[in-house]
């Protein structure tokens, strides 16, 4: 990784911009988790302690990532070797890389169990099915030790073809669709 800038690929849309933003920092967390976490710690007052949080840490982060990226024209370890000759703050950009794989790590396995009950979804897998039952299917599926790698691959090769496409015609084309 030299940090060359050239040959770059681009976003052509703001909303392109925003909505891979998006995407990437509201995260399964937020989505999966926040209901619960806000109803057991005060609700509105929980809400709005969170939100002070976002405005004062998460936005000023989501900037400042924005401001180096597009000042040095680089990537995250050509960036930080820019602004920082001959210090170890490159070794920012690596935690950033680090995080990315750990959370990548998660998000596929959650990710291939979406598209099993996608697929059970389409096959009308679930139709008809007692709470029983369904539980059942949920521990066969879990249980099982192709079923869960294979949706895993499927989705790790999705996400490999979208990467290859680029950041014009791979990210922002899919983060345009799936995000909103």
């Amino acid at each position: 990784m030299s940090g060359n800038s050239s040959n770059r690929d681009y976003f052509g849309s703001k909303f392109g911009v925003i909505a891979a933003t998006a995407g990437s920092a509201i995260g399964l967390g937020n989505i999966w988790r926040f209901p619960y976490v806000a109803g057991e710690n005060g609700g509105a007052a929980f809400i709005i302690i969170y939100l002070g949080f976002v405005v004062a840490i998460g936005i000023p982060v989501m900037l400042s990532e924005f401001f180096i990226g597009r000042n040095t024209q680089k990537n995250v370890f050509g960036a930080f070797r820019k602004l920082a000759p001959g210090k170890p703050w490159f070794l920012i950009g690596l935690m950033g890389v680090a995080a990315a794989f750990m959370i990548l790590a998660f998000y596929t396995v959650v990710a291939g169990w979406t598209l099993e009950y996608i697929y059970q979804s389409l096959i009308n897998g679930f139709a008809g099915k007692q709470a029983a039952e369904l539980n059942n299917m949920y521990n066969s599926f879990i249980g099982s030790t192709w079923r869960p790698l294979v949706w895993f691959f499927v989705f790790m090769s999705l996400t490999a073809a979208i990467i290859m496409a680029g950041v014009h015609k791979g990210i922002e084309k899919y983060t345009k669709i799936l995000t909103p």
